[in-house]
């Protein structure tokens, strides 16, 4: 079993590798950062330290970036560490630490590099839409990641592929405003156009292939868990209505860690909605109800 989650792992950092090496590459092969093997190196040395940083301090990285509080008892949240203990139970795991997203918007996540690192966090909307068995049904969702270990893989998945468009940017924007005087200043701005669209799509395509996969197996190892299909696929429509008519604002935080959701909280229609991290919200709910259920008991 843990050969799965472990390779997974591997393959993720190669592709984040290679590809960091690649636009190390072509931004020296620009004349950026010393010419093409010094700037390559660089990429190397920076994916290596990020990965290093990620492995470590993941979940940490993850709970500043929303402001998460780590909750010191159940008094702060009954509710909720009630909710998450009893999928901690059902999911034969240690209790997680709970942490609370001070954001109106309903959703959670779960991070952490193993089982007895692991952070449950919720929003406080999510606290306020959801009932019990519908919470219960989320949490038990999100003890799924962590009994399936996805945490880990997520998270790098989506801080790095954060990092490479902000390496993009900064490259566009240096092409478009560039003081120096290159003789290929107009194709470095074409390149750069085409540089950025094609890190995004790879920065996407890895987070898909992590992300959508895993969160069919997390619904359905949290709804085992808990018995409560039903519930859970009731919250995530009320999440995905909320999502649609309130999505965050993705100047205010990075639209990379969506995939860490349980649904993603930003605005995804068109293209952005073909390149989801995230399934469909119906085929998760309709795969949910053809689960045996043992709510009405």
């Amino acid at each position: 079993m843990k050969g799965g989650p472990t390779l997974r792992m591997l393959l993720l950092f190669a592709a984040l590798l290679s590809l960091f090496m690649g636009v190390g590459y072509v931004l020296g092969s620009f004349g950026f950062f010393g010419g093409p093997l010094s700037s390559m190196l660089m990429f190397l040395v920076l994916a290596g330290g990020m990965n290093f940083a990620m492995f470590w301090w993941s979940d940490r990285f993850v709970l500043w970036t929303y402001r998460a509080k780590v909750m010191a008892s159940r008094d702060e949240h009954p509710r909720l560490w009630d909710a998450v203990a009893v999928a901690a139970r059902q999911a034969n795991l240690p209790m997680p630490r709970v942490a609370v997203i001070p954001m109106d918007a309903p959703n959670a996540f779960a991070t952490g590099r193993s089982p007895k690192r692991a952070v449950v966090a919720a929003t406080r909307g999510i606290l306020d839409m959801l009932d019990d068995d519908e919470l219960a049904g989320v949490m038990a969702h999100e003890l799924g990641h962590v009994s399936n270990r996805d945490m880990l893989v997520m998270t790098v998945a989506a801080t790095v592929a954060g990092a490479i468009m902000f390496a993009v940017r900064m490259f566009f924007w240096n092409a478009l405003f560039g003081g120096d005087d290159r003789e290929n200043g107009p194709m470095a701005f074409v390149f750069a156009i085409a540089l950025g669209i094609f890190s995004l799509l790879a920065a996407m395509m890895i987070q898909m292939a992590v992300s959508r996969s895993r969160e069919f197996k997390a619904d359905a190892t949290g709804a085992h868990n808990c018995g409560k299909p039903y519930a859970l696929a009731s919250a995530l429509e009320k999440m995905e209505a909320f999502a649609k008519a309130r999505p965050l604002d993705p100047k205010r935080t990075n639209t990379a860690t969506a995939s860490l959701f349980i649904v993603n909280p930003f605005r995804a229609g068109g293209l952005a909605g073909l390149m989801s991290t995230h399934p469909p919200v119906a085929e998760r709910v309709k795969r949910l109800r053809q689960m045996p259920s043992h709510e009405s008991k």
